[in-house]
């Protein structure tokens, strides 16, 4: 056959009508023995398969989940944390046949997004990640009833169950490694301040900084993105004598840009200048020197996101899970402070 086999296929080999074959498919009582095994091999011969959309129906349920994503989509595509997240929380699903909706929208339209999808019953539930400051989104959901998970720490849930991974011991440990090997101008390129984790973040660079017994700064905003630490480095270079000797970026894709910068200006990485990210993607070990950065488990991150919210969809509520906290990886774009920094190489300045 050209098309998927339908419930009718099965009762018109069968010999049967529609309603007996939907008796045999779904268990029910009420068919003879000889004519429930006949239409059960009709079924396997034609290959049918239940219909994951019409079973939801049945049950009164979407069978899918939806993640909304207010970023621009090439940013998107070029963060390494989304595909990873995405693919823990297919894990759980793909499992049942559930699917995952996603829609990237602009800050605008995001709150019209969530009504359509609650309007529409389109999705069981959503998951709510880029958690901000003063984050309208839970007060949102439970004014549309949509039950829902927060990718991040409880503190901004706002009563919602909590899926949180703590990075704020990753960075203490970037700093006081880096105080280590005797740098004491360590710089911080942070992701955007209307983020949490963003925030969490260099306030975590901030307190390493002052308990190691230095003053914090500088710091440049990096946005999460290439462009965004490439600029900041830059920036950090050409402060000449004055510039930090090493850098803790926000995210691994705004530090391998700045590793990258920092080589075509002539530094040396460690020798000039020592690099740190966060999220340790896979690209991290593969750069030259390769980044030191901080594990964090996105893909497992989804996949616990993803039942979190199973439990808050069949039982009301879950608990807040609290994964195990990311973890400095260091690798050789850390090094040793230098006993003076240079102003950069002379061919290039």
């Amino acid at each position: 056959m050209d098309r998927r086999p339908t419930i009718a296929d099965v009762a018109k080999l069968a010999g049967v009508s529609r309603s007996a074959v939907s008796f045999a498919l779904n268990d029910r009582p009420g068919l003879a023995q000889e004519t429930r095994r006949r239409i059960l091999a009709a079924a396997a011969e034609l290959g049918w398969r239940p219909s994951r959309p019409a079973q939801a129906l049945s049950r009164g349920k979407a069978g899918a989940l939806g993640l909304v994503l207010a970023r621009e989509t090439d940013l998107i595509g070029a963060d390494p944390f989304f595909p990873a997240f995405i693919a823990g929380v297919e894990s759980v699903l793909s499992r049942r046949g559930d699917a995952l909706v996603l829609h990237v929208t602009d800050p605008a339209d995001e709150a019209a997004t969530y009504r359509r999808l609650a309007v529409d019953r389109r999705v069981d539930g959503v998951l709510l990640t880029d958690l901000r400051v003063d984050d309208r989104r839970p007060a949102l959901m439970a004014e549309l009833g949509l039950p829902a998970v927060v990718v991040g720490d409880p503190e901004g849930a706002q009563g919602l169950c909590a899926v949180s991974l703590d990075d704020r011991p990753a960075f203490a440990a970037a700093v006081r490694e880096l105080a280590a090997l005797g740098h004491r101008r360590i710089a911080h390129v942070a992701g955007p301040q209307e983020f949490r984790h963003a925030r969490r973040r260099r306030e975590a660079w901030e307190q390493a900084m002052r308990a190691a017994g230095l003053e914090p700064g500088p710091v440049l905003p990096g946005g999460f993105t290439a462009e965004g630490g490439a600029n900041a480095t830059l920036e950090l270079l050409a402060r000449g004598a004055d510039r930090p000797t090493a850098v803790v970026y926000a995210n691994d894709l705004s530090a391998t840009a700045g590793l990258a910068v920092a080589q075509r200006q002539g530094f040396t990485v460690p020798g000039d200048l020592s690099v740190v990210g966060y999220d340790d993607t896979p690209l991290a070990a593969y750069t030259h020197p390769p980044l030191a950065s901080a594990r964090a488990d996105a893909q497992g991150w989804g996949a616990a996101a993803a039942r979190a919210l199973d439990e808050v969809i069949t039982a009301g509520r879950a608990d807040h899970v609290e994964l195990a906290p990311a973890e400095l990886r260091m690798r050789g774009s850390m090094g040793q402070a230098p006993e003076a920094p240079s102003g950069a190489a002379s061919s290039t300045h």
